[in-house]
């Protein structure tokens, strides 16, 4: 029988430890031969991401340690693997060297830099016969911003020759099957890739060097985010000039048609370079990510089928074809993202890595929910409410709600099985993961809500949320929190330094200082350095609008405590405006605290760091919002 206990005070078998386990996941998947191949991170190897294989009866790995598949192309890292001429390459985040493996061992494809990690590749794909394309940076100054790319060719026997330098912002170039033409797209500051990008062919010559490109398709209002040979004389590409990213055939001389014009989104944003959305099947056919969840487009009647829709979302990292269907990362609702195979003659689901054992009774389903704010805009919603059949609360409380935000803001939540998420509402507490206007999936116009209004939009979806739930009698509106990381982390400190909403807050290797976090005014990486012209307005313009909405300019009106988590190597969002936020909380009676964790990047990886960051926030909830937190250190808050 269920104990009655308030919400926030039950007991879980779901640990931290649990959690940090689950925590790296499978990436970056391709098809080798008639093997499945994957990277996968493991934070129990303090966040190594290692290469792996299937094989009967379950994985085994290529690269040994202290191997780790990993690069910082644009600081997010883009596609690290590819396997040219039988040989396995691949690039290295110590060094971000290329490297090739052969049966005589590991040996450097690349020199070593002046400087450490000066020079980066990714995006890594077979070229000509004998080499490996690659999007190579290079730092040539001391700002971050201060970045040169090209596209470039690996010889497998060493050396290495430019190819072409189009654009600021560039994609690997894919090889035409008749060897004559490259096909790549690129875009130049200030867009980003999912405002425009340009697809771009250039001639390839007997030598292998590049005569002029050409630009294709795609423009200022146009996003194109993939792009995949078909024939020698066309292209597959998936872009957006009505609206939608949608699947379109290119060809050299010019022509563009859409496969299947919908109004769904077949594509994603291009956080990482090498992403991928759909892989054609033959016949006219197509396996397309449509918001990611996996579909089959069909040329012949225009359809877009939804198939295995027990998994509602699939990755873009991780996506092809193999064995008469689909090999893939992906998740669902009851189930944590996996390497699985779905056949799409019989409609057969096969888990080739295993689906971990865990207690389902305490595990929270999904709920999509779509809210509708004061001004009539649509807010969908992946709800998460507690979930323990050891417990039940009074029948007068109301659980207290976690309001999580994506980060992006160009993200999306996905209704999935999130073992992050269960940690809380295992123990009482509920979560509603918001899709903010600005997220991507439902279109650009919904994506560009957020233009020029970062910080307005994203925080008022979010309260309208709260509010709608609490109205709901879903959540207890005295206690009230809101969490996120990264762009995530700025809408939550905006959140608790412009609204009264929010009893509490986690702040998670945020941006506090809007100009700070610029290339014009601040020192911020290159790839982001001019994303708030679009998100805030551009400067100096606009610097008031940087100033009003910078949780840091606003720190004074903090509505309550928070809890700052920030890793110390972050290059995307550096410690330092943390620091100063939290420097000025010192003395002012409200209570805080700050956790900085040596050795992590954007993001936690090391399982330590995920376990000692969770109990923190689970611990300072409780002490925040008035209920007990067993089982877990308490966290010191300072005033």
């Amino acid at each position: 029988m269920s104990r009655i206990a308030s919400y926030g005070t039950w007991s879980s078998p779901i640990t931290a430890a649990e959690v940090a386990a689950a925590g790296g996941g499978p990436q970056w998947l391709d098809v080798v031969g008639d093997e499945v191949w994957w990277a996968e991170a493991r934070p129990g190897e303090q966040g190594r991401v290692a290469l792996v294989k299937a094989v009967p009866g379950g994985t085994e790995d290529v690269l040994p340690a202290p191997w780790n598949v990993r690069n910082r192309l644009h600081e997010y890292g883009g596609r690290p693997w590819a396997v040219a001429d039988g040989v396995v390459v691949f690039t290295h985040w110590a060094d971000q060297r290329v490297y090739a493996l052969r049966e005589t061992g590991v040996a450097p494809l690349t020199p070593e830099p002046e400087e450490p990690q000066s020079v980066r590749y990714g995006d890594l794909r077979a070229g000509r016969p004998g080499e490996v394309w690659a999007v190579r940076e290079r730092s040539v100054g001391p700002r971050p911003t201060d970045i040169e790319r090209e596209l470039v060719a690996i010889a497998l026997d060493g050396g290495e020759r430019v190819l072409a330098a189009s654009h600021h912002f560039l994609t690997v170039p894919k090889l035409s099957p008749d060897g004559r033409h490259a096909a790549w797209f690129g875009w130049d500051h200030p867009a980003m890739p999912w405002d425009g990008t340009e697809l771009c062919v250039a001639p390839v010559e007997a030598d292998g060097s590049f005569g002029p490109h050409r630009v294709l398709a795609g423009g200022a209002d146009v996003s194109v985010c993939q792009v995949e040979w078909e024939t020698s004389s066309t292209l597959l590409a998936l872009l957006d000039p009505d609206g939608w990213w949608n699947l379109h055939r290119v060809g050299l001389d010019g022509s563009l048609v859409n496969l299947a014009p919908v109004e769904r989104e077949l594509g994603g944003p291009l956080w990482k370079a090498g992403a991928r959305w759909f892989v054609p099947l033959g016949g006219g056919r197509h396996a397309v990510l449509a918001s990611g969840r996996l579909a089959v487009l069909d040329e012949a009647d225009g359809s877009v089928t939804p198939v295995a829709e027990a998994l509602t979302a699939w990755s873009s990292s991780g996506f092809a074809v193999h064995d008469g269907g689909i090999a893939g990362v992906a998740a669902g609702p009851v189930r944590e993202a996996a390497v699985v195979h779905f056949s799409l003659g019989e409609g057969v689901l096969t888990d080739l890595t295993p689906q971990p054992e865990l207690p389902s009774a305490y595990l929270p389903v999904p709920e999509e929910r779509v809210f509708t704010t004061d001004d009539g805009e649509t807010v969908p919603v992946a709800l998460y409410l507690p979930a323990n059949p050891d417990f039940a609360a009074p029948e007068d409380e109301r659980p207290p709600l976690l309001v999580h935000v994506h980060g992006g803001p160009t993200g999306q939540s996905f209704p999935v099985l999130d073992l992050s998420i269960a940690y809380f509402t295992s123990r009482g507490i509920a979560v509603a993961a918001v899709n903010y206007g600005g997220s991507t999936g439902y279109g650009r116009a919904y994506r560009e809500r957020l233009r020029e209004q970062w910080g307005v939009v994203d925080v008022a979806d979010c309260v309208a949320v709260a509010e709608a739930l609490v109205a709901a009698g879903l959540a207890d509106g005295d206690r009230l929190a809101i969490r996120g990381g990264s762009a995530g982390g700025f809408t939550a400190a905006a959140s608790l330094t412009t609204t009264k909403t929010y009893r509490a807050g986690t702040v998670m290797y945020p941006v506090l200082d809007l100009a700070g976090w610029t290339g014009t005014e601040g020192d911020t990486h290159d790839f982001e350095s001019r994303y708030l012209d679009g998100l805030v307005g551009p400067l100096p313009a606009e610097r008031q609008r940087y100033v009003d909405r910078s949780p840091l300019a606003n720190a004074a009106s903090l509505a309550g405590p928070v809890l700052f988590q920030q890793g110390l190597e972050d290059k995307i969002c550096p410690p330092e405006q943390a620091d100063r936020f939290v420097a000025g909380l010192a003395g002012r009676g409200i209570p805080y605290a700050y956790q900085r964790f040596a050795g992590e990047q954007h993001g936690f990886r090391q399982a330590a760091t995920i376990v000692a960051a969770l109990e923190a926030e689970l611990s300072f909830y409780g002490q925040v919002l008035g209920f007990e937190t067993p089982g877990v250190a308490r966290l010191e808050l300072s005033r």
